[in-house]
């Protein structure tokens, strides 16, 4: 083997002079042992972005090894947390102290938590797609947690119109009767005849976004969960018996909402919530009607904070 190997990013000129904002590497795949509050500590498969900036016009380029060595480090012999990731961050320009100031990661990963049924109590699986993004800029750290949660959401239009269509066919029904006897009523509601119509309905995601601060160490993934579908009251299922689907259908039923009703409610919940200092919302209805979605879309509104795009 030589002695010695070049090193073109030390001992070379850029082609051109400039300054780049991003320079790193993208979808790394890695393990990651991850620390999210009231879980025990578990593995999850994540693709990473890592990045600093190259703010030294006359450098060929960074030392990309440097980050995916950090990052391994903290794969294999740590735990991903509020900590933890404030301090690879501060390792992601030391390693670049004459290139870089600023830097970026990002760990984008699928989250398995156990969740109950709505009546029997059986247990399943349901996975939340989870980013959580680290940025350290003019010395100040920004630590984002990003969850997507599924709901069912229900048109109070759409359950107007086939209310309608329900008191219509029950007119023509017994349009013949004077009197109706309950049971005549109770039997006809139990055929296709009396429940004519039924509201269209979408499985629906509302996608969160919360600025953590450090007085939150271990990430708050089942809490935001909770929070928000306790609100939205329709959180898809994962192992359910039919007293379940019943139930869901009920709460279907109750819980009528367009995109600006979820969010609202989720509006209101997250106003409630401590931990972190800003939030942003997406409400996404796939829309079984039409081929397009319904969206909406709220932040906390403080100064400096989320904007809606």
């Amino acid at each position: 083997m030589p002695t010695s190997m070049p090193d073109i990013a030390n001992h070379t000129k850029a082609q051109t002079e400039g300054v780049l904002d991003r320079v790193g590497m993208g979808n790394i795949e890695m393990p990651i042992m991850l620390a999210a509050k009231d879980e025990a500590e578990r593995m999850v498969s994540a693709h990473i972005d890592a990045f600093v900036n190259l703010k030294e016009p006359k450098a060929k380029g960074i030392h990309m090894s440097r980050l995916y060595l950090l990052l391994d480090e903290l794969a294999s012999n740590n735990t991903l947390n509020y900590q933890s990731l404030v301090t690879l961050l501060d390792e992601f320009i030391s390693s670049h102290h004459d290139l870089s100031d600023t830097a970026l990661v990002k760990f984008q990963f699928d989250y398995p938590m156990r969740r109950e049924a709505l009546i029997s109590g059986k247990l399943g699986w349901r996975v939340y797609p989870v980013t959580i993004t680290g940025k350290l800029e003019q010395g100040r750290f920004d630590i984002e947690l990003g969850i997507d949660i599924a709901y069912s959401s229900t048109c109070p239009c759409s359950a107007a119109l086939a209310r309608q269509l329900i008191q219509q066919s029950f007119s023509e029904a017994f349009a013949d009767q004077d009197q109706v006897a309950s049971e005549d009523v109770h039997q006809w509601l139990g055929t296709t005849q009396g429940i004519v119509a039924t509201p269209h309905s979408q499985r629906s995601i509302a996608e969160i976004k919360v600025k953590l601060n450090s007085q939150v160490n271990n990430f708050p993934i089942t809490d935001i969960v909770d929070t928000v579908e306790n609100a939205l009251q329709t959180p898809v299922q994962a192992a359910v018996k039919r007293e379940d689907e019943q139930e869901f259908a009920r709460l279907n039923g109750q819980n009528l909402m367009f995109c600006e009703d979820a969010a609202r409610r989720v509006q209101h919940v997250m106003n409630q919530v401590t931990g972190f200092d800003d939030y942003w919302v997406k409400i996404n209805h796939l829309e079984s009607l039409h081929a397009h979605d319904a969206v909406a879309v709220t932040t906390k509104g403080i100064d400096g904070g989320y904007t809606p795009e």
